[in-house]
Protein backbone atom coordinates (compact mmCIF):
# COMPACT_ATOMS: atom_id res chain seq x y z
CA UNK A 1 0.00 0.00 0.00
CA UNK A 2 1.96 3.33 -1.21
CA UNK A 3 2.64 5.34 1.66
CA UNK A 4 -0.02 8.59 2.43
CA UNK A 5 1.48 11.93 0.10
CA UNK A 6 1.87 14.40 2.60
CA UNK A 7 3.79 11.73 3.95
CA UNK A 8 5.99 11.11 1.55
CA UNK A 9 6.29 15.09 0.83
CA UNK A 10 7.18 15.59 4.21
CA UNK A 11 10.29 13.01 4.64
CA UNK A 12 11.34 13.98 0.93
CA UNK A 13 11.10 17.61 1.71
CA UNK A 14 13.77 16.66 5.40
CA UNK A 15 15.54 13.76 3.94
CA UNK A 16 16.15 15.10 0.54
CA UNK A 17 18.43 12.70 -1.13
CA UNK A 18 18.52 10.56 1.89
CA UNK A 19 14.95 9.29 0.77
CA UNK A 20 14.51 7.33 -1.46
CA UNK A 21 11.31 5.24 -2.87
CA UNK A 22 13.74 3.82 -5.71
CA UNK A 23 12.73 0.14 -6.42
CA UNK A 24 16.64 -1.22 -6.28
CA UNK A 25 17.02 0.69 -2.68
CA UNK A 26 13.61 -0.51 -1.43
CA UNK A 27 14.18 -4.31 -2.62
CA UNK A 28 17.48 -4.24 -0.92
CA UNK A 29 15.90 -3.44 2.33
CA UNK A 30 13.23 -5.68 1.87
CA UNK A 31 15.24 -8.90 2.05
CA UNK A 32 18.42 -10.32 4.51
CA UNK A 33 20.79 -13.44 3.98
CA UNK A 34 17.63 -15.97 4.69
CA UNK A 35 15.61 -18.10 2.36
CA UNK A 36 12.20 -15.86 2.48
CA UNK A 37 11.66 -13.75 -0.76
CA UNK A 38 11.85 -10.10 -0.84
CA UNK A 39 9.15 -7.89 0.89
CA UNK A 40 10.20 -4.18 0.17
CA UNK A 41 8.91 -1.13 2.02
CA UNK A 42 7.06 1.56 -0.12
CA UNK A 43 10.28 3.95 1.06
CA UNK A 44 13.96 4.37 3.34
CA UNK A 45 14.82 6.89 4.87
CA UNK A 46 19.13 6.96 5.72
CA UNK A 47 19.36 8.36 9.27
CA UNK A 48 22.09 10.04 10.95
CA UNK A 49 20.74 10.53 14.27
CA UNK A 50 18.55 9.67 17.18
CA UNK A 51 17.32 12.81 16.72
CA UNK A 52 16.68 11.86 12.60
CA UNK A 53 14.97 8.57 13.40
CA UNK A 54 12.46 10.26 16.24
CA UNK A 55 11.53 12.43 13.34
CA UNK A 56 10.47 9.83 11.23
CA UNK A 57 8.98 7.53 13.76
CA UNK A 58 7.06 10.20 14.96
CA UNK A 59 5.88 11.19 11.15
CA UNK A 60 5.15 7.56 10.38
CA UNK A 61 3.20 7.74 14.23
CA UNK A 62 1.08 10.25 12.88
CA UNK A 63 -0.25 8.65 9.68
CA UNK A 64 -0.47 4.72 11.01
CA UNK A 65 2.51 3.77 8.53
CA UNK A 66 4.93 0.69 9.73
CA UNK A 67 8.38 1.22 10.58
CA UNK A 68 11.17 -1.09 10.09
CA UNK A 69 14.47 -0.56 11.36
CA UNK A 70 17.72 -2.26 8.87
CA UNK A 71 21.37 -2.48 9.66
CA UNK A 72 23.05 -4.58 7.47
CA UNK A 73 20.91 -7.30 6.45
CA UNK A 74 22.74 -9.96 7.60
CA UNK A 75 19.35 -11.29 9.66
CA UNK A 76 18.06 -14.91 8.99
CA UNK A 77 14.51 -14.94 9.93
CA UNK A 78 13.14 -12.40 7.63
CA UNK A 79 13.64 -9.51 10.66
CA UNK A 80 13.62 -6.34 7.73
CA UNK A 81 10.80 -8.05 5.49
CA UNK A 82 8.33 -4.72 5.07
CA UNK A 83 5.15 -7.65 5.44
CA UNK A 84 2.97 -4.57 5.66
CA UNK A 85 4.38 -1.89 3.35
CA UNK A 86 6.25 0.97 5.24
CA UNK A 87 9.21 3.06 6.05
CA UNK A 88 12.49 1.15 6.68
CA UNK A 89 14.68 3.64 8.78
CA UNK A 90 18.35 2.71 7.50
CA UNK A 91 20.79 3.63 10.42
CA UNK A 92 24.21 2.53 8.84
CA UNK A 93 25.63 5.76 8.45
CA UNK A 94 24.85 6.04 12.23
CA UNK A 95 27.98 4.49 12.62
CA UNK A 96 29.94 6.17 15.22
CA UNK A 97 32.07 4.80 18.47
CA UNK A 98 30.99 7.44 20.36
CA UNK A 99 32.99 6.55 23.79
CA UNK A 100 35.30 4.09 24.95
CA UNK A 101 35.99 4.38 28.70
CA UNK A 102 39.25 1.45 29.44
CA UNK A 103 38.82 2.15 33.14
CA UNK A 104 35.19 0.55 33.30
CA UNK A 105 35.50 -1.97 30.57
CA UNK A 106 32.55 -0.50 28.40
CA UNK A 107 32.08 1.21 25.00
CA UNK A 108 29.06 3.33 23.66
CA UNK A 109 28.36 3.22 20.01
CA UNK A 110 26.09 4.11 17.35
CA UNK A 111 23.55 1.52 16.08
CA UNK A 112 25.18 1.01 12.75
CA UNK A 113 28.34 0.35 14.17
CA UNK A 114 29.80 -3.41 13.28
CA UNK A 115 31.59 -5.72 15.04
CA UNK A 116 34.64 -5.39 13.43
CA UNK A 117 34.29 -2.30 12.84
CA UNK A 118 34.56 -1.86 16.56
CA UNK A 119 37.17 -4.03 17.45
CA UNK A 120 39.53 -2.51 15.09
CA UNK A 121 38.90 0.92 16.97
CA UNK A 122 39.80 -1.31 20.40
CA UNK A 123 42.68 -2.70 18.68
CA UNK A 124 45.35 -0.10 20.66
CA UNK A 125 42.99 -0.02 24.13
CA UNK A 126 44.27 -4.11 24.88
CA UNK A 127 39.92 -4.36 24.94
CA UNK A 128 37.60 -6.21 22.29
CA UNK A 129 33.68 -6.92 21.94
CA UNK A 130 33.39 -10.82 22.42
CA UNK A 131 30.19 -11.51 20.52
CA UNK A 132 30.84 -12.90 17.05
CA UNK A 133 28.07 -14.18 15.32
CA UNK A 134 30.00 -14.70 12.17
CA UNK A 135 28.69 -11.79 10.00
CA UNK A 136 29.89 -8.40 10.38
CA UNK A 137 26.60 -7.62 11.74
CA UNK A 138 25.71 -4.26 12.86
CA UNK A 139 25.58 -4.06 16.72
CA UNK A 140 22.42 -2.47 16.86
CA UNK A 141 20.72 -5.18 14.81
CA UNK A 142 22.77 -7.81 17.21
CA UNK A 143 20.73 -6.20 20.01
CA UNK A 144 17.70 -6.40 18.54
CA UNK A 145 17.63 -10.35 17.50
CA UNK A 146 19.73 -11.06 21.01
CA UNK A 147 22.76 -12.45 18.48
CA UNK A 148 25.57 -14.74 20.08
CA UNK A 149 27.83 -16.35 18.07
CA UNK A 150 31.25 -18.69 18.55
CA UNK A 151 32.38 -17.08 21.19
CA UNK A 152 28.96 -17.40 23.82
CA UNK A 153 30.08 -20.49 25.37
CA UNK A 154 32.78 -18.20 27.29
CA UNK A 155 31.73 -14.91 27.16
CA UNK A 156 27.77 -15.07 27.10
CA UNK A 157 25.25 -13.61 24.46
CA UNK A 158 23.92 -9.83 23.83
CA UNK A 159 21.99 -10.56 26.34
CA UNK A 160 24.61 -10.45 28.59
CA UNK A 161 26.82 -7.86 26.63
CA UNK A 162 24.48 -4.95 26.45
CA UNK A 163 24.45 -2.58 29.58
CA UNK A 164 22.23 -0.26 28.11
CA UNK A 165 19.95 1.48 25.01
CA UNK A 166 18.65 4.21 24.08
CA UNK A 167 15.70 3.63 22.06
CA UNK A 168 13.11 5.51 20.11
CA UNK A 169 9.38 4.31 20.88
CA UNK A 170 6.67 4.03 18.67
CA UNK A 171 5.20 7.75 19.59
CA UNK A 172 8.36 8.72 18.80
CA UNK A 173 9.92 9.26 22.48
CA UNK A 174 13.29 8.59 23.22
CA UNK A 175 14.23 6.68 26.09
CA UNK A 176 17.26 4.74 27.95
CA UNK A 177 16.60 1.81 29.65
CA UNK A 178 19.72 1.97 32.30
CA UNK A 179 22.37 3.20 33.36
CA UNK A 180 26.15 2.06 33.11
CA UNK A 181 26.36 0.47 36.75
CA UNK A 182 27.15 -3.09 36.40
CA UNK A 183 24.22 -4.21 38.56
CA UNK A 184 20.84 -2.71 39.49
CA UNK A 185 17.59 -3.75 41.13
CA UNK A 186 15.90 -0.51 40.17
CA UNK A 187 12.79 -1.32 38.63
CA UNK A 188 11.53 -3.46 35.52
CA UNK A 189 14.66 -4.66 33.02
CA UNK A 190 14.22 -2.40 30.25
CA UNK A 191 17.14 -3.35 28.51
CA UNK A 192 16.81 -7.19 28.22
CA UNK A 193 13.29 -6.28 27.06
CA UNK A 194 14.49 -4.22 24.00
CA UNK A 195 17.27 -6.53 23.39
CA UNK A 196 16.30 -9.58 21.26
CA UNK A 197 12.28 -7.25 20.38
CA UNK A 198 13.25 -7.26 16.75
CA UNK A 199 12.39 -3.71 16.21
CA UNK A 200 9.00 -4.59 17.21
CA UNK A 201 8.74 -2.46 20.39
CA UNK A 202 11.29 0.17 19.09
CA UNK A 203 14.35 1.47 17.20
CA UNK A 204 17.35 0.99 19.19
CA UNK A 205 19.91 4.28 18.15
CA UNK A 206 22.72 4.00 21.06
CA UNK A 207 24.43 0.90 22.77
CA UNK A 208 26.33 0.62 26.01
CA UNK A 209 28.51 -2.65 25.99
CA UNK A 210 30.15 -4.51 28.09
CA UNK A 211 34.16 -4.86 26.60
CA UNK A 212 37.15 -7.49 27.91
CA UNK A 213 40.40 -7.69 28.10
CA UNK A 214 42.24 -9.05 25.30
CA UNK A 215 43.63 -12.47 26.88
CA UNK A 216 47.35 -13.00 27.36
CA UNK A 217 47.65 -16.11 25.42
CA UNK A 218 44.93 -17.43 22.59
CA UNK A 219 45.53 -20.60 21.03
CA UNK A 220 43.13 -22.22 18.44
CA UNK A 221 43.09 -26.10 16.99
CA UNK A 222 41.08 -28.34 14.85
CA UNK A 223 40.40 -31.43 15.25
CA UNK A 224 38.32 -35.05 12.98
CA UNK A 225 36.16 -37.11 14.99
CA UNK A 226 35.66 -40.86 13.73
CA UNK A 227 32.34 -39.76 14.01
CA UNK A 228 29.22 -36.50 14.65
CA UNK A 229 29.26 -39.26 18.05
CA UNK A 230 32.50 -38.41 18.84
CA UNK A 231 32.67 -35.12 18.29
CA UNK A 232 29.60 -34.33 20.45
CA UNK A 233 30.39 -36.10 23.14
CA UNK A 234 34.07 -34.14 23.52
CA UNK A 235 31.95 -31.32 23.85
CA UNK A 236 29.72 -32.32 26.23
CA UNK A 237 32.69 -33.90 28.59
CA UNK A 238 33.98 -30.72 27.90
CA UNK A 239 32.01 -28.55 29.09
CA UNK A 240 30.88 -30.80 31.98
CA UNK A 241 34.49 -30.78 32.98
CA UNK A 242 34.18 -26.96 33.38
CA UNK A 243 36.92 -26.55 30.84
CA UNK A 244 36.62 -22.59 30.01
CA UNK A 245 36.85 -22.97 26.26
CA UNK A 246 36.62 -19.92 24.15
CA UNK A 247 35.07 -21.24 21.00
CA UNK A 248 34.03 -25.04 20.64
CA UNK A 249 32.51 -25.08 17.17
CA UNK A 250 31.48 -28.49 15.40
CA UNK A 251 31.00 -28.80 11.57
CA UNK A 252 30.02 -32.18 9.98
CA UNK A 253 31.80 -33.75 7.04
CA UNK A 254 29.36 -32.24 4.15
CA UNK A 255 30.16 -28.58 5.90
CA UNK A 256 34.36 -29.36 6.09
CA UNK A 257 34.22 -30.42 2.35
CA UNK A 258 32.35 -27.46 1.56
CA UNK A 259 34.71 -25.09 3.61
CA UNK A 260 37.89 -26.54 2.29
CA UNK A 261 36.33 -25.82 -1.63
CA UNK A 262 35.68 -22.15 -0.92
CA UNK A 263 38.52 -21.36 1.33
CA UNK A 264 40.84 -23.61 -0.66
CA UNK A 265 41.55 -25.18 2.58
CA UNK A 266 42.92 -28.77 3.21
CA UNK A 267 41.27 -30.04 6.23
CA UNK A 268 40.32 -33.74 6.16
CA UNK A 269 36.79 -34.73 5.57
CA UNK A 270 35.36 -35.80 8.79
CA UNK A 271 33.31 -34.26 12.11
CA UNK A 272 35.11 -31.68 12.77
CA UNK A 273 35.62 -29.59 16.26
CA UNK A 274 37.22 -26.04 15.97
CA UNK A 275 38.98 -25.21 19.45
CA UNK A 276 40.02 -21.84 21.16
CA UNK A 277 41.68 -20.90 24.24
CA UNK A 278 42.01 -17.69 25.87
CA UNK A 279 44.10 -16.65 29.06
CA UNK A 280 47.51 -16.91 30.65
CA UNK A 281 50.20 -18.84 28.91
CA UNK A 282 49.84 -21.23 31.82
CA UNK A 283 45.82 -21.56 31.45
CA UNK A 284 46.04 -21.92 27.82
CA UNK A 285 48.08 -25.08 27.97
CA UNK A 286 46.18 -26.58 30.55
CA UNK A 287 42.94 -26.10 28.94
CA UNK A 288 44.69 -27.93 25.73
CA UNK A 289 46.01 -30.54 27.39
CA UNK A 290 42.59 -30.94 29.08
CA UNK A 291 40.64 -31.24 26.10
CA UNK A 292 42.78 -32.97 24.17
CA UNK A 293 42.90 -35.67 26.55
CA UNK A 294 39.21 -35.95 26.37
CA UNK A 295 39.25 -36.21 22.80
CA UNK A 296 41.37 -38.94 22.60
CA UNK A 297 38.93 -40.77 24.78
CA UNK A 298 36.71 -40.65 21.72
CA UNK A 299 39.23 -41.50 18.89
CA UNK A 300 40.16 -37.80 17.60
CA UNK A 301 42.50 -37.61 15.04
CA UNK A 302 45.01 -35.34 16.38
CA UNK A 303 45.09 -31.41 16.71
CA UNK A 304 46.38 -29.54 14.17
CA UNK A 305 47.45 -26.21 16.12
CA UNK A 306 47.62 -22.26 15.23
CA UNK A 307 48.84 -20.17 17.70
CA UNK A 308 49.90 -17.34 15.56
CA UNK A 309 47.23 -14.29 14.63
CA UNK A 310 47.29 -14.75 10.94
CA UNK A 311 46.65 -18.80 11.11
CA UNK A 312 44.47 -18.18 13.79
CA UNK A 313 42.60 -15.56 11.87
CA UNK A 314 43.00 -17.64 8.80
CA UNK A 315 41.34 -20.82 10.66
CA UNK A 316 38.45 -18.70 11.79
CA UNK A 317 37.75 -17.06 8.38
CA UNK A 318 37.10 -20.38 7.44
CA UNK A 319 34.70 -21.67 9.84
CA UNK A 320 32.79 -17.46 9.28
CA UNK A 321 32.47 -18.30 6.12
CA UNK A 322 30.82 -21.79 6.12
CA UNK A 323 27.27 -20.28 5.59
CA UNK A 324 28.69 -19.08 1.60
CA UNK A 325 31.01 -22.10 1.64
CA UNK A 326 27.42 -24.34 2.01
CA UNK A 327 25.74 -21.73 -0.50
CA UNK A 328 28.02 -22.51 -2.45
CA UNK A 329 27.44 -26.23 -2.88
CA UNK A 330 24.26 -25.79 -4.72
CA UNK A 331 24.21 -22.65 -6.62
CA UNK A 332 21.51 -20.55 -7.69
CA UNK A 333 19.56 -21.89 -4.60
CA UNK A 334 19.25 -20.74 -0.90
CA UNK A 335 19.74 -21.79 2.46
CA UNK A 336 16.93 -22.70 5.02
CA UNK A 337 19.06 -22.33 8.29
CA UNK A 338 17.73 -24.10 11.52
CA UNK A 339 18.59 -22.63 14.73
CA UNK A 340 17.65 -25.22 17.63
CA UNK A 341 19.40 -25.78 21.22
CA UNK A 342 19.16 -27.77 23.67
CA UNK A 343 20.60 -28.65 27.06
CA UNK A 344 24.22 -29.93 26.53
CA UNK A 345 23.16 -33.09 28.16
CA UNK A 346 21.25 -33.74 25.01
CA UNK A 347 22.66 -32.66 22.24
CA UNK A 348 24.32 -35.56 21.66
CA UNK A 349 20.71 -37.43 21.59
CA UNK A 350 19.27 -33.97 19.43
CA UNK A 351 21.99 -34.47 16.86
CA UNK A 352 22.16 -38.06 15.87
CA UNK A 353 18.32 -37.67 15.23
CA UNK A 354 18.71 -34.84 13.26
CA UNK A 355 21.70 -36.84 11.32
CA UNK A 356 18.81 -39.77 10.91
CA UNK A 357 16.63 -37.33 9.17
CA UNK A 358 18.58 -35.96 7.10
CA UNK A 359 19.88 -38.92 5.65
CA UNK A 360 16.64 -39.23 4.25
CA UNK A 361 15.83 -35.97 2.40
CA UNK A 362 16.88 -35.49 -0.93
CA UNK A 363 18.07 -31.81 -0.19
CA UNK A 364 21.71 -30.84 0.11
CA UNK A 365 22.16 -30.30 3.90
CA UNK A 366 24.96 -29.69 6.24
CA UNK A 367 25.84 -29.09 9.99
CA UNK A 368 27.28 -26.81 11.94
CA UNK A 369 26.91 -25.40 15.65
CA UNK A 370 28.25 -23.16 18.18
CA UNK A 371 27.69 -26.90 20.28
CA UNK A 372 29.61 -25.42 23.45
CA UNK A 373 26.36 -24.02 24.71
CA UNK A 374 24.47 -26.69 22.71
CA UNK A 375 23.45 -24.66 19.63
CA UNK A 376 23.28 -26.32 16.25
CA UNK A 377 21.93 -25.08 12.52
CA UNK A 378 21.11 -27.62 9.72
CA UNK A 379 21.96 -25.91 6.41
CA UNK A 380 19.12 -26.71 3.92
CA UNK A 381 19.89 -25.74 -0.14
CA UNK A 382 16.28 -25.23 -1.56
CA UNK A 383 15.65 -24.09 -5.20
CA UNK A 384 12.95 -21.04 -4.03
CA UNK A 385 11.12 -21.68 -7.28
CA UNK A 386 10.25 -25.37 -6.56
CA UNK A 387 7.35 -25.76 -4.03
CA UNK A 388 8.35 -28.95 -2.78
CA UNK A 389 12.11 -28.51 -2.04
CA UNK A 390 10.01 -25.84 0.36
CA UNK A 391 8.14 -27.97 1.59
CA UNK A 392 10.35 -30.42 2.24
CA UNK A 393 12.72 -27.80 4.29
CA UNK A 394 9.73 -27.32 6.23
CA UNK A 395 9.05 -30.92 7.02
CA UNK A 396 13.24 -31.20 8.24
CA UNK A 397 12.89 -28.19 9.97
CA UNK A 398 9.92 -29.02 12.14
CA UNK A 399 10.96 -32.16 13.08
CA UNK A 400 13.99 -30.46 14.73
CA UNK A 401 12.47 -27.49 16.40
CA UNK A 402 9.59 -30.09 18.04
CA UNK A 403 12.39 -32.56 18.71
CA UNK A 404 14.39 -29.42 20.14
CA UNK A 405 11.41 -28.49 22.23
CA UNK A 406 10.83 -31.89 23.44
CA UNK A 407 14.44 -31.58 25.26
CA UNK A 408 13.39 -28.67 26.99
CA UNK A 409 15.41 -26.32 24.19
CA UNK A 410 14.17 -23.65 21.75
CA UNK A 411 13.36 -23.38 18.37
CA UNK A 412 15.76 -20.52 17.99
CA UNK A 413 18.96 -19.72 20.42
CA UNK A 414 20.40 -16.84 18.14
CA UNK A 415 18.63 -15.94 14.73
CA UNK A 416 15.31 -14.84 16.05
CA UNK A 417 12.22 -15.51 15.50
CA UNK A 418 11.17 -13.02 12.32
CA UNK A 419 8.45 -13.86 10.30
CA UNK A 420 10.13 -17.51 9.97
CA UNK A 421 10.00 -19.18 13.29
CA UNK A 422 6.55 -17.12 14.92
CA UNK A 423 4.27 -20.64 14.50
CA UNK A 424 6.60 -22.57 16.92
CA UNK A 425 6.46 -19.83 19.72
CA UNK A 426 2.80 -21.45 20.85
CA UNK A 427 4.06 -24.68 21.50
CA UNK A 428 7.35 -22.83 23.35
CA UNK A 429 5.96 -20.72 25.30
CA UNK A 430 1.88 -21.82 25.84
CA UNK A 431 0.23 -18.99 27.88
CA UNK A 432 3.12 -16.70 28.28
CA UNK A 433 2.86 -15.88 24.82
CA UNK A 434 -0.02 -13.81 26.09
CA UNK A 435 2.38 -11.95 28.58
CA UNK A 436 4.23 -11.20 25.19
CA UNK A 437 1.19 -10.50 23.10
CA UNK A 438 0.12 -7.37 26.19
CA UNK A 439 4.08 -5.84 26.26
CA UNK A 440 3.68 -5.13 22.55
CA UNK A 441 -0.43 -3.93 22.51
CA UNK A 442 1.08 -1.79 25.49
CA UNK A 443 3.81 -0.35 24.09
CA UNK A 444 2.79 -0.37 20.53
CA UNK A 445 -1.05 0.04 20.26
CA UNK A 446 -0.64 0.85 16.79
CA UNK A 447 1.20 -1.84 15.90
CA UNK A 448 3.42 0.20 13.59
CA UNK A 449 6.79 -1.51 14.73
CA UNK A 450 7.92 -4.18 12.02
CA UNK A 451 4.57 -5.60 12.29
CA UNK A 452 4.08 -9.46 11.42
CA UNK A 453 7.49 -10.39 13.48
CA UNK A 454 7.65 -12.43 17.12
CA UNK A 455 3.78 -11.96 17.85
CA UNK A 456 0.52 -10.54 16.16
CA UNK A 457 -0.67 -8.24 18.86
Amino acid sequence: MPIPADLHAQLAARFGERFSTAWSVCEQHGKDESHFAACPPEAVVFALSTEEVAETVKACAAHGVPVIAFGTGTSLEGHVAALSGGISIDVAGMNRVLEVRPEDLDVTVQPGVTRKQLNEYLRDTGLFFPIDPGADASLGGMAATRASGTNAVRYGTMRENVLSLQVVLPDGRVIRTATRARKSSAGYDLTRLFVGSEGTLGVITELTLRLQGIPEAISAAVCPFPSIEAAVNTVILTIQSGVPVARIEFLDKVMIDAVNRYAKTDHKVAPTLFFEFHGSPASVREQAEKVEAIAAEFGAEGFQWATGAEERTRLWAARHNAYYAGVALRPGCRAWTTDACVPISRLAECLLETEEDLKSTPLTSAIVGHVGDGNFHVMLLVDPTKPEEIAEAERINHRIVRRALAMDGTCTGEHGIGHGKMAFLEEEYGEALDVMRAIKRAIDPAGIMNPGKIVIP
